[in-house]
């Protein structure tokens, strides 16, 4: 394990860990150093995107705001083993990042610990899904600019689809999707989009085609099965979005069965709201989300209530049965 500090409230931490097939994946953690954290913070990165360079502003604003927050590049991400950009099966990557949070949860000193999802565009998806796979673990959820359904602008004609769904499963790998330089519309700080381009572990190609045969397979299923989502949750959401659609965003929040929700739509603001934005807005936008959080905290954690009164019932039911024996 390898240790740096960001600064000196910071204290960045980085991991090898290996999935359940084997493969090698990158993990980091971001922790305050002159406080316990009042909770855990679980980062989810878009497509093609990586945890040390496209989170490390994320994860080191909230560790200043005192949580531990925790990231990992997926399978085909940034340090991540795997085929650069190949996203074989979207399940996976849910399953690798429960397995991975989890064991971060259930640790001795975490387990009193609020634990929330953070997912930015296809991390919201799954956030999601990790939100489905286990619909009473988390405690909140903030989801930026989520992928429930992909953009018109980008998606190719359903013909051309049609015809690279039935090739992706001949020539899985292969880059053809036709889409535009996403680059160009998510990132609205040329700097940004600079740093992008230079850096080794962000994927920079045309999507593959089993890669975007699993994104709009995923996309369309969460996009109809929004009102399942019952976690509380944040949505922040840039009204000039060319990636994500904020209409679909305002769907999820209306859809919802959650009963603590809330959406903010930014005008004028892009896809990526917490790297790519101008530094004005990128304030704006985090002074929101830790609001909400710092907001969850002081309500108490309700799920812990929950599972306490369960133990209890448990122990008193026991006891009873004990007794009339």
């Amino acid at each position: 394990m390898d240790t740096t500090i960001d600064n000196s409230s910071v204290r960045f931490e980085e991991e090898y860990i290996m999935n359940s097939r084997g493969m090698k994946l990158f993990t980091c953690r971001w922790l305050p150093v002159h406080c316990e954290p009042k909770a855990l913070i679980f980062l989810c990165h878009g497509y093609a995107m990586e945890s040390t360079t496209s989170m490390k502003g994320c994860g080191t604003r909230l560790a200043k705001a005192g949580y531990g927050v925790y990231g990992m590049d997926y399978e085909g991400h940034g340090k991540s083993s795997g085929l650069a950009g190949y996203i074989p099966n979207f399940e996976d990557l849910v399953n690798d990042c429960s397995d991975h949070f989890t064991s971060i949860c259930e640790k001795k000193g975490n387990l009193k610990k609020m634990r929330i999802l953070m997912g930015e565009s296809m991390g919201g998806a799954v956030l999601l899904l990790l939100h489905r796979k286990k619909p009473n673990y988390w405690d909140g959820a903030v989801l930026v600019a989520p992928m429930c359904k992909i953009a018109d602008d980008i998606r190719p004609h359903p013909m051309v689809m049609n015809v690279l769904t039935k090739l992706s499963r001949v020539i899985p790998t292969w880059k053809i999707i036709p889409t535009p330089d996403i680059i160009d519309v998510a990132f609205r700080v040329q700097a940004i989009r600079d740093e992008v381009r230079s850096n080794p572990y962000c994927y920079k190609g045309k999507p593959r085609l089993l890669t975007g045969n699993q994104l709009l397979k995923v996309s369309t299923e969460l996009e109809t099965r929004l009102k399942e989502v019952s976690v509380p949750f944040l949505i922040v959401h840039g009204e000039d979005d060319k990636v994500t659609d904020p209409s679909v965003s305002k769907l999820l929040y209306e859809s919802a069965s959650s009963t603590d929700k809330t959406f903010k739509l930014y005008p004028g603001m892009w896809h990526s709201l917490i790297y790519g934005e101008l530094p004005e807005n990128i304030e704006i936008v985090f002074s929101d989300v830790i609001n909400w959080i710092d907001a969850k905290i002081a309500t108490g954690n309700s799920r812990l209530e929950i599972e306490q009164k369960r133990a209890n019932d448990i122990k008193t039911s026991a006891t009873s049965t004990s007794n009339y024996l």
